[in-house]
């Protein structure tokens, strides 16, 4: 771990002119202290570091310094970007660090434009489980800057149709993976559009450079899109009550939750779901599972209620 560490402050100090102790410690999440042993390590294998002091001063290398950990090449650190890993693992972030560090500074804007391309956020749309066979050709083509053609099924659709598209980046939101991406066609470049890669099939990376800017903001985009998203709908809360060992997956089923009151065996969790059928087909199917009461509002509750009754009577009418 002190040896990944290292190479982060090495990195940290090659991207700035002079930094502090306390900026290092809030990017790597230690503290000043360690910070300093670090230096102080970096500085008697030769790394050199020194200190100025004052109210500007910090840590610095001197000029002209340069670093090359393993020797790789921008081409060789962008096809170790468009691999397989998982883009929000630790070890792709130790990864980024390391690649970042080691390449020759006339490279190490491309690789920092290339990370710029996936975003990581902890919430997402909705929950559902992820088909991820497109993920692998797509993760290629966003960091190859390469035109993908893939068959997409809309929300709502029956039936997929081929699309041509132009990635601007990935964002992983959650447990969902979505392409950024321009469509090819006078009427598609207008806006770029948000596709959940588990509704593409057949994705197809084509031997074409993609048409998009070279920098890119995905938070910006992501919150754009976030927030027309959750416009579309009228949201609606449902308080349940369910087993506390039950509590987390059913969480899970809606879009956001908070805990009203708990006792150790039971809980008391308000649902906020996208809107009132995902609310009622949500329930429906988690319902058999798991032991849940449903307390308000009183008009889910009957439609429950409805399908239920409807259920019991199909089923005594079979033979």
């Amino acid at each position: 771990m002190r040896a990944e560490r290292l190479i982060a402050v090495l990195m940290l100090l090659k991207k700035h002119d002079r930094v502090t102790a306390s900026t290092i410690a809030a990017e790597l999440e230690v503290s000043e202290r360690t910070v300093l042993r670090d230096i102080e390590a970096l500085s008697l294998s030769g790394v050199p570091v020194y200190a100025e002091r004052g109210r500007h001063g910090g840590f610095s290398l001197v000029p002209g310094y340069r670093t090359d950990l393993t020797g790789l090449t921008v081409e060789e650190a962008t096809s170790l970007l468009a691999g397989t890993g998982r883009l929000d693992s630790p070890a792709f972030a130790s990864a980024m660090r390391k690649v970042t560090a080691a390449l020759p500074e006339t490279y190490r804007g491309t690789a920092v434009r290339a990370a710029l391309r996936v975003l990581v956020r902890p919430e997402g749309f909705v929950h559902a489980p992820e088909d991820l066979d497109a993920l692998d050709p797509v993760q290629f083509a966003v960091f190859a800057g390469r035109r993908i053609r893939t068959r997409y099924r809309p929300r709502g659709a029956v039936e997929a149709r081929e699309r041509v598209l132009d990635p601007v980046g990935l964002v992983i939101a959650g447990d969902t993976w979505y392409l950024v991406a321009h469509g090819v066609g006078p009427r598609d470049r207008t806006d770029e559009r948000m596709y959940r890669l588990s509704r593409m099939s057949g994705v197809e990376v084509l031997d074409e450079p993609a048409v998009r800017d070279e920098n890119v903001d995905l938070n910006e985009i992501w919150e754009r899109r976030r927030a027309a998203f959750r416009s579309s709908f009228d949201p609606v809360d449902v308080v349940i009550e369910c087993a506390a060992d039950d509590a987390e997956q059913v969480r899970s089923i809606a879009a956001s939750s908070k805990t009203l009151d708990a006792n150790g065996t039971r809980q008391r969790v308000e649902l906020r779901f996208a809107d009132h059928r995902h609310a009622v087909r949500a329930l429906w199917t988690t319902m058999f599972d798991h032991d849940i009461v449903v307390e308000e509002p009183e008009w889910v509750r009957k439609a429950l209620s409805d399908r239920a009754r409807a259920l019991l009577s199909d089923t005594g009418k079979r033979p």
